[in-house]
């Protein structure tokens, strides 16, 4: 069967525009859209003046907020306090296994282990689909690294870092910790699980500055502000659930 080409509309033209005719009101003299109009009153400039400086206030108070509780407790692997437990948050899987950003938080908390600093890495991530289980990745990898089965324990539940620094603290029971994240993270993991009530070091881990990079450090002027938020509110996590003896069990396993 023969195709016909389809009937394309025939559009009218332009009209042209009457001799004398005037411009609409809406365009000004050079034909282009007004200018919107500026307060003429000292009073509305000074009001207007004092809106954007407040905005500018609350824009950035909380990442304020965040240096000033967190610079001071960010160290490096090799000068961070001793504590019982290192908390390792989640960063993503690549085909099932633990993307770069994230083996590296892995790697310095596989170090932290070697050198004695901690004695049980609590890994908390993301396990909402069955497909997808960063905290087994994060054993395993950890697991290929030195650090024993036993005492690595695992929250399948900390699905943002407020909700794993809550649970850490009231499910796993942690009251001290040294964290292990990305250096453009780490100070809002300290900021939030001290607000959570868990004494917090965090080892900021040293990452490629790549595109990765770049939206991390973005995301965190954002991040910011809900983790003020959070801190302020302090809501229960997605999921909170039953206390669970893992942290307990393989610190005492430690000692045995």
């Amino acid at each position: 069967m023969r195709l016909t080409r389809p009937a394309w509309p025939t559009w009218p033209r332009p009209l042209r525009r009457l001799r004398g005719s005037r411009r609409p009101e809406a365009l000004g003299r050079s034909g282009t859209a007004p200018r919107l109009p500026l307060p003429r009153t000292r009073r509305a400039q000074r009001r207007v003046a004092q809106g954007l400086m407040l905005a500018c206030v609350v824009g950035i108070a909380p990442a304020t907020w965040m240096h000033a509780t967190a610079d001071a407790r960010v160290r490096t692997t090799a000068d961070a306090p001793a504590r019982d437990v290192a908390v390792v948050f989640g960063a993503g899987l690549w085909k099932g296994r633990p993307s770069p950003y994230l083996a590296h938080r892995l790697d310095a908390a596989a170090e932290l282990y070697r050198t004695g600093k901690v004695k049980v890495v609590l890994v908390t991530g993301d396990n909402s689909r069955e497909e997808y289980d960063e905290p087994d990745a994060m054993r395993t990898y950890l697991a290929g690294r030195g650090v024993p089965d036993a005492r690595i324990v695992s929250d399948f539940a900390g699905f943002d870092t407020w909700d794993s620094c809550v649970r850490a603290k009231k499910i796993f029971g942690v009251d001290r910790a040294v964290l292990v994240s990305q250096g453009f993270h780490i100070r809002r993991a300290i900021a939030l699980c001290r607000s959570a009530g868990i004494d917090a070091y965090g080892v900021g881990v040293d990452a490629k500055r790549d595109a990765t990079w770049y939206y991390g450090g973005a995301r965190e002027i954002f991040a910011a502000g809900k983790a003020a938020v959070d801190a302020v509110f302090t809501p229960d996590p997605r999921f909170l659930g039953p206390e669970e003896p893992g942290v307990t069990e393989a610190l005492a396993a430690g000692k045995r």
